[in-house]
């Protein structure tokens, strides 16, 4: 099976143009695509995943990748998906977050001896004049069809910046960019960038011809993988020190049922064929597909090693057997620990509920244990008596544990 088939197999394609053409490029390893990440954090997550994986496999069937930087267009701020618009970030932030990027990526991509690059569209868009800008690109876009896109609909309502308004124009103009300067054919995206990655292909094939070859191809749950990376705490990091190896690991060990083999299918290396052997698989065999995906994608972010103590630790966690070396932790200050710190408190500041509401109720459901033993009083105050073995652990519901130190 080709590249491009194989794309289509894995449900990894939602629409293209010029089917025929992106499949001949594809599979001839002769595509020179790029896809777009916005650094508003200094982290990728697990939304990102997906894209990153399509890249992977890209370069390894001979094609070049380019992951864009969007250091310009995040001085305007994606509306995508948006409700309201997007809190500011300085130039400096920026670089840093393209920096944290870049190495994080480089566990995916090859980027040695230009066999992928990484490029930021701030190069080319903090220094056009927009008078220039409005003339050379303001012609090629319909203003009317621009309202009409999804990514500006449902921000129509509650108000859409003009500022914002011009971020399809800047993407578009990021592929007429990479096109020239790096023969760049090809784009990737979710499909909430449908519109603007369709902008960039008409704003080629306006200004250099039918001729010119910009095709654009979305990737089916992109849109869904960004709501992956979401949790009661916040997003799931790439960045270990953000998310642990084993809070990474056990993220995926406790997808869905629904969602295992869509999952495998889409962001491991497994082949297809031993993927097809687990759609027959039930109960508790689905219990061991969790644990193959936790495994292949721990091992693909953080390496084999800590896949295997992630792996090792939450067995040993679930039969009771774990000496906590491994378990997420969270340390206290002893000041405060000293003034007293209730189980709540600590329970919210390590991320494990949201609130001390959520928190109570927990306990009063009997959801809670502190070192194995259950939680009876909302008001429990932690004790030097708690921390006997160095360290105290906190069990909510059967599957989440969490270490508590005090320094």
């Amino acid at each position: 099976m080709e590249i491009y088939e194989e794309l289509v197999a894995r449900g990894l394609i939602a629409q293209v143009t010029d089917e025929q053409e992106i499949r001949d490029l594809v599979n001839n390893g002769k595509a020179v695509f790029y896809i777009g990440f916005d650094p508003t954090a200094d982290s990728l997550h697990v939304g990102h995943f997906m894209a990153l994986c399509l890249m992977k496999r890209l370069q390894m069937a001979g094609n070049k990748p380019i992951a864009l930087i969007g250091g310009g267009t995040a001085m305007i701020g994606d509306p995508s998906g948006r409700t309201d618009m997007r809190q500011m970030m300085t130039k400096e932030t920026i670089q840093h977050n393209c920096d944290c990027f870049k190495k994080q990526m480089s566990r995916f991509i090859d980027f040695s001896d230009g066999k992928a690059l990484m490029v930021n569209n701030a190069d080319w868009l903090l220094d056009l004049n927009y008078v220039e800008l409005l003339r050379e690109v303001g012609a090629c876009f319909s203003v009317n069809n621009m309202l009409r896109a999804e990514c500006y609909k449902q921000r129509m309502e509650k108000g859409l910046s003009f500022l914002e308004f011009n971020y399809m124009i800047m993407q578009s103009y990021d592929f007429y960019s990479l096109f020239q300067k790096y023969g760049c054919n090809m784009q990737f995206g979710g499909d909430d960038q449908w519109s603007n990655m369709l902008g960039g292909t008409e704003l080629i094939r306006k200004k250099l011809g039918k001729d010119a070859y910009a095709m654009t191809i979305t990737l089916l749950l992109n849109s869904e993988g960004k709501k992956m990376g979401k949790t009661q705490k916040g997003a799931v990091w790439l960045d270990p020190e953000k998310t642990s190896p084993y809070e990474f690991y056990q993220y995926w060990r406790n997808v869905d049922d629904a969602d295992v083999l869509k999952c495998i299918r889409m962001l491991t290396f497994l082949p297809l064929d031993e993927i097809e052997k687990m759609e027959s698989w039930q109960g508790s065999e689905l219990n061991r597909a969790k644990e193959i995906l936790a495994f292949e994608l721990t091992k693909l972010v953080h390496g084999e090693a800590e896949a295997e103590k992630a792996q090792a630790t939450a067995k040993a966690l679930f039969t009771g057997a774990a000496d906590a070396d491994n378990m997420p932790a969270t340390t206290l200050a002893k000041a405060d620990f000293d003034a007293g710190v209730q189980l709540l408190d600590v329970m919210v500041q390590a991320g494990l509920v949201k609130s001390k509401g959520e928190g109570r109720r927990l306990v009063q459901q009997g959801g809670v244990s502190l070192n194995d033993e259950k939680v009876t009083d909302p008001m429990l105050v932690l004790s030097a008596a708690d921390f006997e073995k160095g360290y105290a652990v906190i069990k909510k519901g059967k599957k989440v544990f969490h270490k508590i130190t005090v320094a």
